[in-house]
Formats: C-alpha cells, structure tokens, sequence
C-alpha cells in the first residue's frame, strides 16, 4: 500500500496467514545518518512499527524497528522562531536493539506475527 511523499497515516499493511491479526508500520526513509523529522507533535504515530530506513539510496539500506512508544521516550524537541519541532536522533535509533531487529515484527506467513498479543 505506498503512500505519497509525507503522507500522514500507515505506510504498510501486513497480516497473518488468515488475516485474523494485523500490523501497521510507519516507514521513515533517510538517504544519510540523519535526525528523523516528526513534525510539531509525536503523540500522532499510531501504528504498530516504525521503521527508520537509512542510507536507502545505496546498496545495503540500513533498517531500525521501534515502537511508537520507543519513539516519543527518544525523541527530542527543538525550538525555534517560536515553533516547535519533534526529532529523533541518529544515536537514539541505531541502537543495537533496534538495528535490524525484524523479529520485533514477526516471524511471516508460516507464524502468526509474533509481535501481537491475542486478539489484536
């Protein structure tokens, strides 16, 4: 399900082999080690994942899967002009927990997604 350039919502969709349970996730892409930008609030990530893609214009993209609430507790906040912007930091997200960890989301098709609680 692609999005357009910034667009507010989930970017994917992903399912268990019976469709019964569900994910969504928020992709961030970054062509170099930069700050993530999220905007003038980070209470509005509501899916499951985010997923912070750098270096995607190379061969080997590296990935980073939080959770929103990971988000929020990393993020920064900056002020400027009087208007205020969320950040979150490259030293926050390249955390060893973070990088590559696609077993936070789940394990595919075969396995329900290991990531969910019943009945979500």
């Amino acid at each position: 399900m692609p999005t357009a350039r910034n667009a507010k919502g989930v970017d994917i969709l992903i399912y268990n082999h019976d469709a019964s349970r569900k994910l969504s996730i928020q992709v961030k892409a970054l062509s170099k080690r930069n700050a993530v930008p999220l905007g003038t609030k980070h209470e509005h990530f509501f899916a499951d994942f985010i997923v912070v893609c750098r270096y995607v214009l190379k061969e080997k993209p590296e990935c980073f899967i939080l959770t929103p609430d990971e988000v929020r507790a990393l993020a920064v906040c900056q002020e400027r002009d009087d208007k205020v912007s969320f950040w979150l930091p490259p030293r926050a997200y390249e955390a060893k927990d973070y990088c590559e960890a696609w077993e936070r989301i789940g394990l595919g098709v075969q396995n329900d997604v290991a990531a969910l609680p019943p009945n979500s």
